[in-house]
C-alpha cells in the first residue's frame, strides 16, 4: 500500500471514531447502557478477529499483557457506560466532549513521565482545552460556574466516568508506549472488554431490549466504527503520514459533536461549538508544543556541530 492510500485509510479511522459517541448513545437507548456496550464490543471483537487476527500472546511482554489489558478495558468501559448512562442525547454529546480531554493529558503525562521535550505552548494549550470543556458544560450560559456545577451534579456518574476515562486513556498511551515493544493487543483487549461487560450485564437486573430496525442499524454501525476504526488507524500509523494523521485526530471533538448531533437529532448551542473548537485547538497546541521543542533542539544541535 502506498503512503497516500495508507494516510487516507488512517483519515477514515478518524471519521469512524468521530461517529462513536452518537452511535453508542443510540444503541444504549434500545439495549441499555451495559447490554448495548456488551453487544458493540462483542461484534467489534469479531470484526477484529477477521481484519487484524488474534495475536500470539506468548510473544507479548507480560507487563503489556497485564497492565495494557487492565487500562484498555477500564477505559472502554468508562467511555461506553458514560454515554449510555447520559440522560439525553445532548448530555451524551457533552459527556463525550469531557472524554476528549485525553490528548492534552497524554502530552502532559509524556512530559512528566517520559521527559518529553516541550515548549511553553503546552500551558495555554491545556488551559484552552479546559476552558472549552467549561463552555460546553455551561450550556447556553457559556462560562457560568453555577451552571457548570449544576450540570455536573445532575449526572455525576456519566461525567465522572468520562473524566476517569480521559485520565485512564492518557495513562494507557504513555505506559504502553514504553512496555508494548511493538506488540498489538487490540483484538484481545476488545474480547476482554466484551467479556467484562457481559459479566456486569448478567450480575444485575437489566432493562429489556427494545429491538427496532434503527437500533439494530446503530449497533452494526457502532461495531464497524470500533472494529474497522482501529484496523484502519493501525494501517495509517504504520504506512502513512503520521503528522497528517496526528493533526487530523485533534479535530475529532468537533467532528464527533457534528456527527452525534445528526445521529441523535439534537441541536447544539453556539457556545457549545465554541467550546468544542477550544478543546480541539487546545489539544492541537499541546501537541504542537512538543513539535516546536523538537525542531528547536535539532537546530541547536546543528549549531553546536
Amino acid at each position: 500500500m502506498t503512503s497516500k492510500k495508507a494516510t487516507l485509510t488512517g483519515l477514515l479511522a478518524v471519521l469512524l471514531w468521530s461517529a462513536i459517541v452518537g452511535l453508542i448513545r443510540s444503541v444504549s437507548e434500545g439495549f441499555g447502557a451495559t447490554g448495548g456496550a456488551a453487544l458493540i464490543y462483542t461484534l467489534s471483537a469479531m470484526l477484529l478477529l477477521v481484519t487484524v487476527g488474534l495475536p500470539k500472546l506468548k510473544t507479548f511482554p507480560r507487563a503489556y499483557l497485564i497492565v495494557g489489558s487492565l487500562l484498555f478495558v477500564s477505559y472502554e468501559i468508562c467511555l461506553a457506560l458514560s454515554l449510555g448512562f447520559a440522560r439525553s442525547g445532548t448530555q451524551a454529546i457533552e459527556v463525550g466532549m469531557v472524554n476528549y480531554l485525553w490528548p492534552g493529558m497524554t502530552i502532559l503525562l509524556s512530559v512528566l513521565v517520559n521527559r518529553q521535550k516541550t515548549s511553553p505552548l503546552i500551558i495555554p494549550g491545556l488551559l484552552l482545552a479546559i476552558a472549552g470543556i467549561c463552555c460546553v458544560l455551561g450550556g447556553s450560559d457559556g462560562f457560568s460556574p453555577a451552571r457548570i456545577i449544576g450540570n455536573l451534579a445532575s449526572n455525576p456518574l456519566s461525567y465522572g466516568l468520562a473524566f476517569s476515562g480521559a485520565v485512564i486513556w492518557a495513562i494507557y498511551c504513555v505506559v504502553t508506549q514504553k512496555i508494548a515493544q511493538g506488540s498489538n493487543g487490540i483484538t484481545l483487549f476488545f474480547m476482554l472488554t466484551a467479556l467484562t461487560l457481559w459479566i456486569k450485564f448478567l450480575s444485575a437486573p437489566q432493562p429489556a431490549f427494545i429491538i427496532t430496525t434503527p437500533t439494530i442499524m446503530s449497533l452494526v454501525l457502532a461495531a464497524c466504527a470500533m472494529g474497522f476504526g482501529y484496523a484502519a488507524w493501525n494501517i495509517g500509523i504504520l504506512h502513512g503520514n503520521v503528522t497528517v494523521l496526528a493533526t487530523a485526530s485533534y479535530f475529532i471533538p468537533v467532528i464527533s459533536a457534528l456527527l452525534a448531533s445528526f445521529i441523535l437529532g439534537t441541536t447544539l448551542t453556539l457556545t457549545f461549538w465554541q467550546g468544542a473548537a477550544m478543546v480541539s485547538l487546545g489539544s492541537l497546541l499541546c501537541w504542537w508544543s512538543t513539535r516546536t521543542a523538537g525542531i528547536k533542539n535539532k537546530r541547536l544541535s546543528k549549531v553546536n556541530q
